[in-house]
């Protein structure tokens, strides 16, 4: 079964629809954007979230003192890095981590010391999807989220191509801007009950 990340949250009404629905990730966003929270209000969201629900932080272009931070702050079980990032960092990590990497058409190295990888759009957040045709997961050793551009209409399409490790969505379960609890449920429902029984 493919596992659910639902990204940026900062409400408790969009939390415990997600640890309802069946999430198996929660993601608190820390760089600036709009779906930023601050470690304080992380933590409080995360007193909500059972141990079955893992909590990851998301970072763009971090210090691994502020990764560090925020793992024992809120507390963190994984932490998700997009941008510039020392490799030899993600060994001095204390929890799991997330490599994100923007797909384009030149994507090559996929080598990383973190014990996941996220293939994202080149815009992370943007609601677009990448070109799905671009990306060969065949030769992967390490577990893997799609994200960019997901929603509950093109989830089960998205598991079917790529037979990923989890999902993952943000502005797909969103309107106008915000976190819509009904488009969450969709989502999660499309991911785990809609998956074609043939790739």
């Amino acid at each position: 079964m493919t596992r659910v990340k639902i990204c940026g949250l900062s409400t408790e009404e969009a939390v415990a629809r997600a640890v309802a629905e069946g999430a198996d990730f929660i993601g608190f966003v820390f760089a600036k954007s709009k779906r930023q929270v601050t470690l304080e209000k992380a933590r409080d969201l995360a007193k909500a979230i059972p141990a079955s629900v893992k909590t990851v932080g998301v970072f763009v272009s971090p210090s691994l003192e502020e990764v560090q931070q925020a793992i024992e702050t809120v507390p963190l079980d994984l932490v998700q890095i997009h941008g510039p990032f020392a490799e030899e960092d993600f060994s001095s990590l204390s929890v799991p981590s997330i490599r994100a990497i923007q797909v384009h058409s030149d994507l090559t190295d996929l080598q990383t010391k973190a014990d996941y990888l996220l293939f994202d759009a080149p815009l992370a957040g943007s609601g677009q999807t990448f070109d799905w045709q671009t990306l060969d997961t065949s030769q992967l050793t390490k577990p893997f989220f799609i994200a960019g551009g997901l929603h509950a209409q093109n989830v089960a399409q998205a598991i079917a191509q790529f037979q990923p490790y989890a999902v993952d969505v943000s502005s797909g379960v969103e309107t106008d801007g915000q976190k819509d609890v009904d488009k969450i449920s969709q989502f999660i429902k499309g991911a785990k009950n809609d998956i074609p029984a043939t790739r």
